[in-house]
């Protein structure tokens, strides 16, 4: 019997069989930080409960054997994440689907990157002609996490028939290139997914808990079919080969009178992708025949995020450095347009409004602004525009006592002048909340105090007595109030009491 195994053809057959040593080793690895549902049967695919709008880490691993891809060594590689359908019948439609989705959800994407959450992620970019994708670069040696946030429910894209319907799956897909000689980054190198489900905030840990619950009632022999719940949810590698088949199959069946291209399905091949998609991966290029909405820009936005080696990320979009009442210019160049969405807390809106200078942005109206953000957004975004500040609700004048002038305080405090000649220059503080951190807060502002050394506020009241400025003194302050303050020392020696006069 050896002898025969021994013969040629019996050899050439063996050597054609794939060796356990010559398994594909895939270079990366993607794993969600999200745990997959029990209620799955042992050889099915995972199905991962997400919350709408919650950040999930994906961890991007560098898997890669000594020796493996020795041409992407100290250099950077790009990955796209999308968020996708994973119904054969939705991903045929998938460009009406989501053009369906946008009109419903105005100023909206399908998938964002949390980007002060993302640590290791550079060179970020999004396009509002594809809002259900995003791109980076990273460096495979380093640690590398992406938080991502989706925004569209399951729920959204069933037939309102009739109701309890069961939301669809979707999949989250990460494809990753390497940069080839010309410096574009569309040399496929690995493609990987996942299974989920989108419910509103708190209903992916309802279901979560309801199919736990369901897996403890039953038997031990039942839940010997059914795959235990992990911790994280591992992206698996994508076969395109079936794929590619199933997707060549359909077309050929939806018009027998058309014929396919004879590359279609190495067309298919060099996207990377689980399912036809109307435009390619590697770029975004919007290739619809729909116009695009005229809010929309073709131009990206870019962002950059801190390597592993940062500490603490810097929040896109902090609105504390410019106050809400400064007023945006028609000859704001976009750079400053930009500038003044985020300080103005319209971080949400910048990739809508990524072309518009000062100018194109002050055209709009409020019935346009309202279409395009929604009526609560729409409504304050006009008012920031317009200028229209909120009336305070009391006002007081406060100024600095002159240090020359302190020994005649009791004799001046009272009508403003002073006998040696000091000259009292008043500030407007306008306080929107009557309350005691309010006076403190604005006091700190207007004379370039720094807040953390205001240890308290006091009143000087009848025979020079120091009375703690509470909520209800403020409540009880007549408008326009005019008062001298003056600071002294605290007993400790850290920081200082202001006291109203």
């Amino acid at each position: 019997f050896s002898d025969v195994l021994a013969l040629p053809i019996f050899k050439q057959e063996d050597s054609s069989l794939p060796q356990e040593n010559e398994t594909k080793h895939p270079p990366f690895q993607y794993v969600m930080c999200a745990a997959t549902s029990p209620a799955v049967k042992l050889y099915d695919e995972t199905l991962t409960y997400l919350n709408q709008g919650q950040s999930y880490e994906i961890r991007m691993l560098d898997n890669r054997k000594a020796g493996d891809i020795p041409e992407i060594n100290g250099k950077l590689v790009k990955s796209i994440i999308r968020v996708v359908f994973h119904d054969r019948r939705l991903q045929y439609t998938e460009h009406q689907q989501l053009e369906g989705w946008k009109w419903n959800r105005p100023g909206d994407r399908l998938l964002d990157l949390d980007i002060p959450m993302s640590v290791g992620v550079i060179d970020i970019k999004t396009n509002p002609s594809q809002l259900n994708a995003v791109e980076f670069l990273w460096d495979p040696t380093k640690c590398t996490s992406a938080f991502i946030q989706v925004h569209c429910i399951s729920t959204e894209f069933t037939p309102r028939k009739h109701g309890g319907e069961k939301g669809v799956p979707f999949r989250i897909q990460v494809d990753t290139f390497k940069q080839t000689e010309n410096g574009e980054y569309t040399d496929h190198l690995h493609s990987a997914s996942c299974q989920i489900k989108v419910f509103k905030p708190k209903g992916a840990d309802r279901k979560q808990k309801t199919d736990r619950e369901k897996m403890e009632k039953r038997t031990a022999h039942e839940k010997e079919k059914y795959q235990p719940s992990y911790d994280t949810t591992v992206l698996t590698e994508m076969r395109l080969e079936p794929i590619i088949e199933d997707a060549v199959e359909h077309e050929q069946k939806k018009s027998s009178k058309r014929t396919l291209p004879a590359d279609y399905g190495d067309s298919l091949a060099k996207r990377g992708s689980c399912s036809p998609w109307p435009d390619t991966p590697t770029t975004f290029v919007n290739n619809s025949p729909t116009p695009a909405p005229t809010f929309t820009s073709a131009q990206h936005n870019t962002y950059s995020v801190p390597d592993s080696n940062s500490s603490s990320p810097n929040h896109q979009g902090d609105g504390t450095s410019q106050g809400s009442g400064d007023q945006l210019h028609p000859s704001a160049t976009i750079q400053e347009t930009q500038q003044w969405l985020l300080k103005n807390r319209f971080s949400t809106y910048t990739r809508l409004f990524s072309n518009f200078s000062g100018a194109d942005l002050l055209k709009l109206t409020r019935e346009d602004l309202v279409q395009i953000c929604g009526p609560a957004d729409g409504i304050r975004l006009y008012n920031a525009l317009k200028s229209r500040s909120v009336r305070p609700r009391l006002t007081i004048y406060v100024c600095q006592e002159p240090l020359r002038s302190i020994q005649l305080e009791r004799q001046d405090a009272g009508n403003g002048d002073s006998s040696n000649g000091a000259i009292y220059v008043y500030h407007a503080i306008y306080l929107e909340e009557m309350a005691a951190s309010e006076v403190t807060r604005k006091l700190a502002l207007a004379f370039n105090i720094p807040l953390h050394q205001i240890n308290q506020v006091y009143r000087q009241g009848p025979t020079g007595i120091h009375i703690l400025v509470s909520d209800q003194m403020v409540q009880n302050f007549q408008d326009e109030s005019c008062f001298l303050f003056t600071t002294i020392k605290a007993e400790n020696g850290e920081g200082f009491h202001i006291i109203l006069k």
